[in-house]
Parts: structure tokens; sequence; C-alpha cells
């Protein structure tokens, strides 16, 4: 069974930065796509970035692209999130999501389309 563990939450003033990792364990398929989502106190889930093993090609969701970069580690099966200049309205838990990639390249983040989520990561910004 697949596992996704997050792990660089915490908490940051704003202006600061964070870098999230993923770290996915028992991956019996490549190539994959990963993304990153996250989802603040009584607001829906949202998608931030994704990212293909083998290709690297990454989608950013438009207001997200300035401050957030996603990379990978393909020989530890790790992908991250660094994120820079974070504001008070970053503040969620963030989830990192994975899936077999079938059917070429790029990615999407759209939460249907995967099917392992890891527990969340905290991620709280003080103003």
């Amino acid at each position: 069974q697949v596992r996704l563990v997050e792990s660089g939450g915490g908490l940051v003033q704003a202006g600061g930065s964070l870098r999230l990792s993923c770290a996915a364990s028992e991956l019996d398929f490549s190539p994959w796509r990963m993304g990153w989502f996250r989802q603040a106190p009584g607001k829906e889930r949202e998608g931030i970035s994704c990212i293909h093993s083998t290709d690297g090609n990454t989608y950013y969701e438009d207001s997200m692209k300035e401050r957030f970069t996603i990379s990978r580690d393909n020989a530890n099966n790790t992908v991250y999130l660094q994120m820079s200049e974070l504001k008070p309205e970053d503040t969620a838990v963030y989830y990192c999501a994975g899936v077999e990639a079938v059917g070429g390249f790029g990615c999407v983040v759209d939460s249907d389309l995967y099917d392992y989520w890891g527990q969340g990561t905290q991620v709280t910004v003080s103003s």
C-alpha cells in the first residue's frame, strides 16, 4: 500500500519561507504524478501544484505560481514544495497526493484524479 508522509510544516512569520516534503513509500508503480493541495479552516481543499516523475513537467494554479515551487527527487521518491513570502492566508493543512501516471506526461491539480493521500502537515503563518 502506497504511503505518503508530509513533513516540514510549522509556524512561520509572514514573509518567511518553508519547504514541505512528501516522502512516498511502497511506491510500486512508475511513472507517477504527485500534487500538493491545501485546506484552510472552513474552506474547500484547493490545488497548488503538481509534478510528473518522468519529465518533471509541472503545473501551478495561477494564484500559486509566484511564491510556490514544486520539485522532485526520484531516487528517494520525495516531492518538495518550497513556499516563500508566506502570508497569513496561506495558513492551512497541506497535503500531498499521488497517482500512477497513465497516458502521457504533465499533470493537473484535480484532487479527484489522485489515489493516494498523506495525512497532511499544518502550516501556520502569523502576521
